[in-house]
């Protein structure tokens, strides 16, 4: 999966416009990026990555690349 898929799938779950997403974003700037995206994040990790994340995972993310870092792992 390419950088920009990840981002993409990314935006979906946010619930965010395309394209609005980069890597050096920091997730407390994100408007979206709440209590119910961190759930929907959960979610995205085990259906399309089988990886299981935590909450202590979550909140360890600081940039959006941090979550990028872990869908390749």
């Amino acid at each position: 999966m390419t950088e920009k898929e990840k981002l993409e799938l990314l935006e979906e779950t946010f619930e965010t416009d395309e394209g609005s997403l980069n890597p050096d974003m920091k997730l407390e700037e994100i408007e979206e990026y709440d209590s119910m995206t961190k759930l929907s994040l959960i979610v995205m990790f085990d259906d399309e990555f089988g990886k299981k994340i935590s909450g202590d995972q979550i909140k360890s993310f600081v940039y959006v690349k941090d979550i990028l870092e872990l869908m390749e792992k």
